[in-house]
């Protein structure tokens, strides 16, 4: 090192950033154990990345232990369980806030996962409505009226609505950063839960910060709440998200060129098996993620929830069938990341796919020849029409592709084939990509957007070239589809 020898890479510089935590060079062999031992421990403690360098001419000395001598650190094996807890004084200050609230709204994020029963009780008592951060959509079954689904960008509107009315807000295991989506600073009291100390008190002026275990926090505040007698709010939150649901089987409905998206992902959510799997790409694609699937049962799902990058649709979904080989696994993939690394990913499928007992891997593409999201983006945030030098991707054969590695692959350019295609792919006997022509015109618009959004946004594509004005007729079917979901013929 330090000679500019061939391949020669600052890796403690490389890996510093994501790997914070915990990033170490190993130079003698008796330093390995105990790096390797906090690497571990550091990772599963603080549920975050790690990494250990170990140059080659290391690599290629004898085994040594540490001695018991001097500059020698030793090691012990073992990861040590606890559930720390606040104290009772600040488990009280926290039911006083939630009891005097009179319309609760919880946010729970991943840190809850593990705090299925406590949520529900706590909600059931506090007659709350609750919103999940993308990373928590499978912390509760929206089979619950109660539970509004995801919020921000890519959140529902009774989520915002929920965010938007509350007097009172309970955040459990979340660091949702998008603050403009929780309430005004002065309208509601506030609490949060987090296991991490670094990360309560942020995003929101909250007026106690709880740090602990979400279920063991939870089973000690439990108690100390009172069941609200007046279930009023409760009942406008579940007419909330009732309409909702109504709103997103409209705008599956609405026609596109070849098929809606929403369609697309919506028709998935009736097939779903109850202990699935699902994984989504980065795009426009995790807005329907978000929005469409409902989750019930055992299932999980994950995506790139805090740096939203591209590209880890097919390898998170990889790495959910060797966790659970027995279970289906679905990923939503847009056409951008599929053409990043998602097609060499698929030799790996090729490569595995006997290790897995249930051999269902269902790799949707969302092909509509867009880098989707930064399109509407550009048209909302900037008004600014889309740029086709840039945006606009070359028509690959995703499932031709699938095919001749061995899998199954199934290419579908009709709205009236979806249902089947789906069946299909869920019922093969090994791992299958469909490749689905959707429309880059269904916009992924904020669930809250007005009419002067949908309006700038239209003038920015009329600005742009004449011949993207259906664009902008579909663009404002779909939004009346949310605004009038129960409209006439007329």
């Amino acid at each position: 090192m330090g000679g500019s020898y061939q391949q020669e890479v600052d890796l403690l510089s490389l890996y510093k950033d994501v790997a914070s935590a915990y990033c170490q060079m190993v130079t003698v062999p008796q330093q390995l154990p105990n790096v390797l031992d906090r690497a571990f421990r550091t990772a599963a403690t603080y549920r975050t990345v790690t990494a250990v360098i170990i140059p080659a001419d290391v690599q290629e000395l004898p085994e040594q232990a540490p001695e018991h001598a001097f500059k020698m650190v030793p090691s012990s094996l073992g990861m040590p369980k606890s559930h720390p807890v606040p104290d009772d004084g600040e488990l009280l200050r926290a039911a006083e806030v939630l009891n005097a609230g009179g319309k609760v709204a919880m946010l729970v994020g991943q840190g809850a996962r593990g705090a299925r029963r406590q949520v529900e009780q706590v909600a059931e008592l506090l007659g709350a409505g609750v919103a999940k951060a993308l990373l928590g959509k499978d912390v509760l079954p929206d089979t619950l009226p109660y539970v509004t689904g995801s919020i921000g960008l890519l959140g529902t509107r009774p989520s915002y609505e929920l965010m938007r009315d509350c007097d009172a807000l309970l955040t459990v295991g979340s660091s949702f950063p998008y603050t403009q989506f929780l309430p005004e600073f002065d309208q509601a009291r506030a609490v949060q839960i987090d296991a991490d100390p670094f990360m309560v008190g942020l995003r929101y002026p909250y007026e106690v910060n709880l740090v602990g275990d979400a279920a063991a926090t939870l089973d000690r505040l439990l108690p100390m709440l009172h069941r609200k007698k007046d279930r009023s709010w409760r009942k406008q939150v579940e007419k909330n998200t009732a309409r909702w649901w109504d709103v997103m089987e409209e705008r599956a409905k609405v026609p596109a060129d070849p098929v809606n998206p929403e369609y697309l992902v919506h028709a998935l959510d009736a097939l779903l098996p109850e202990n699935a799997i699902l994984t989504a790409d980065s795009g426009s694609a995790a807005n329907w993620y978000a929005r469409h699937l409902r989750m019930r049962g055992t299932m999980r799902g994950s995506l790139s929830g805090t740096l939203a990058t591209m590209g880890p649709g097919v390898p998170y979904a990889i790495g959910a069938k060797f966790a659970h080989p027995d279970r289906p696994v679905v990923a939503l993939v847009g056409d951008g990341a599929m053409q990043m690394n998602g097609l060499a990913e698929l030799v790996t499928v090729a490569r595995y796919r006997e290790r897995w007992s249930d051999p269902r891997l269902v790799v949707c593409v969302l092909n509509n020849h867009d880098l989707n999201q930064v399109t509407w983006e550009m048209r909302a945030m900037q008004g600014a029409p889309s740029f086709l030098p840039s945006q606009q991707l070359p028509d690959v054969r995703y499932a031709d592709f699938a095919e001749s590695v061995g899998l199954r692959g199934l290419r579908v350019e009709d709205p009236g084939k979806v249902r089947a295609a789906w069946e299909w792919a869920l019922g093969a006997d090994r791992p299958c990509v469909l490749d689905v022509r959707t429309d880059p015109a269904v916009p992924p618009i904020p669930p809250h957007a007005d009419w002067s959004q949908i309006k700038d946004a239209a003038e920015s594509v009329l600005r742009g070239d004449s011949d993207r004005v259906a664009v902008v007729k579909r663009g404002l079917r779909a939004k009346l589809a949310e605004l009038l979901p129960h409209r006439s013929k007329s």
